[in-house]
């Protein structure tokens, strides 16, 4: 299945497919404006969306924060369903790793999910030991 698929760096995309990857993912809120995604997508240093060659539809996602110079961080990495285990999700991580990799971004890192940790170790991240992912829950 991941052979039908095709990897593609983005600026935009159709944001009706986007909120449906993000709605796959549970990360969906109503309450989100469509049109916002707009600037997400611009305003992330990488943007790979998964389409199917066949249909050319967006069956995953992922995306890169960072500055360009130093630090990049992988977030909203998620596959359609129907596409999960077949490599997909594999297949945007290595263009985000590798666009990365090409302007000299080398500390490359993600917050993942409880149990997704199968997934990453093979594609050569690691728990940080020593540290403790953070979040800020109401003002300072």
């Amino acid at each position: 299945m991941a052979e039908e698929i095709d990897i593609r760096l983005v600026y935009s995309w159709d944001e009706e497919e986007i909120v449906a990857l993000y709605r796959a993912g549970g990360w969906r809120k109503e309450e989100y404006r469509t049109e916002d995604l707009r600037h997400l997508m611009r305003g992330s240093y990488v943007f790979a969306v998964a389409a199917e060659n066949k249909t050319g539809r967006a069956v995953g996602m992922g995306r890169v924060i960072s500055d360009g110079v130093s630090d990049g961080y992988i977030q909203d990495l998620v596959v359609l369903p129907e596409f999960r285990k077949s490599g997909v999700g594999a297949q945007i991580v290595a263009a985000l790793i590798n666009r990365c990799l090409q302007v000299g971004i080398t500390w490359i890192a993600l917050i993942a999910e409880p149990g997704t940790e199968r997934f990453y170790l093979p594609l050569g991240f690691h728990p940080m030991e020593g540290y403790v992912p953070l979040l800020l829950r109401g003002e300072p």
